[in-house]
């Protein structure tokens, strides 16, 4: 009998219009242009002025039931990936679900940060794979410029706001779909890359307020060592595990971080250039949107076809980490 497995049937992205260019960034903090371009690969970024991180994911998942030619009331299950959700609860896959109007759906949301989206696609695939939910859609959507401190210019430079999202559905002809996946978390990283305060660690008072405990903190040197060995190793586990080499990947999906963590991957997959997905320099990072942002978009232009490998690859604060491979299946 034929394994089922999960297949990307779908897919859908959304970004804010106010565009945040490092110029302007110039005049909030003490940074320059050609530094933020030179050390991140970013050149702007977009902000949502108005709204939650559900508003950014709407649009995206309206343009995928419409390339999918469905309606919302058929998905049987919504899996939120954000560290921005609307609030604490209900979860922000509910709120959205109420947005939609996906009556049927049940959801949940996923915290990993910049791993978000990829731990998303992992578990929605296995509640595909099980064969009770033929429709799961999975969102990655962040409004970073929420937590963010623009008196930080460690922080302030990286991140911006938008949303992406892919609809996993079964498949039984052996060849495409998920093929595999492999996360990994590494709870000592937690002092260096978090948000202290609004849990119940540390509740909002004024103190909190006082000490910026509800903005993102980052520890660059220290992430970015981490960052390129994890991102590069998972990457290169994907494909050992699979038989594959550089040349069997047609595109390096990675989430957009840092320019210089993207290229380290790519050499130790051994992939040109011209075979990465690269978004950053538009977007900045927008957390868990970064990977399904670029399988939207390069869908959209013609790029991503029927029978390619894709190996989509995350790394973020938790320590978190991981990889999926995928053979595209429409």
């Amino acid at each position: 009998m034929t394994k089922l497995r999960a297949a990307i049937t779908a897919v859908g992205h959304h970004v804010p219009e106010k565009v945040m260019t490092n110029v302007e960034l110039e005049k909030l903090v003490d940074t320059n242009d050609e530094w933020i371009r030179t050390r991140t690969g970013i050149s702007e970024r977009r902000i949502l002025e108005h709204g939650a991180t559900s508003d950014l994911a709407v649009p995206a998942v309206q343009m995928l039931l419409k390339n999918r030619g469905i309606t919302a009331d058929e998905i049987d299950a919504i899996i939120f990936a954000t560290v921005t959700p609307d609030m604490f609860f209900p979860a922000t896959a509910c709120v959205l679900q109420q947005k939609i109007g996906a009556k049927k759906a049940f959801g949940f949301d996923i915290s990993a940060a910049c791993s978000g989206f990829v731990y998303a696609i992992s578990v929605g695939t296995q509640l595909v794979e099980t064969g009770a939910y033929k429709k799961v859609l999975v969102v990655g959507a962040d409004k970073m410029s929420s937590i963010l401190d623009y008196t930080d210019r460690n922080t302030c430079i990286l991140f911006g706001d938008g949303a992406g999202a892919v609809l996993l559905e079964p498949i039984t002809d052996g060849v495409h779909g998920v093929i595999d996946h492999k996360l990994y978390s590494d709870g000592s990283g937690g002092d260096f890359l978090y948000m202290k305060g609004g849990g119940s660690l540390n509740p909002p008072s004024h103190e909190t307020i006082e000490k910026k405990l509800h903005y993102i903190f980052q520890d660059g040197k220290s992430v970015f060592k981490v960052a390129v060995m994890g991102m590069a190793d998972v990457s290169a586990e994907i494909l050992q595990r699979n038989n594959l080499t550089g040349a069997d990947v047609d595109w390096l999906v990675p989430h957009q971080a840092n320019l210089r963590i993207i290229d380290a991957t790519a050499d130790r997959m051994g992939l040109d250039k011209s075979k990465v997905m690269i978004n950053i320099n538009k977007y900045g990072n927008t957390t868990a949107a970064t990977i399904p942002l670029c399988l939207s978009e390069w869908w959209h232009e013609g790029k991503v076809k029927k029978g390619q490998n894709l190996i989509l690859a995350s790394f973020g604060a938790g320590y978190t980490w991981g990889a999926v491979y995928v053979k595209w299946a429409y």
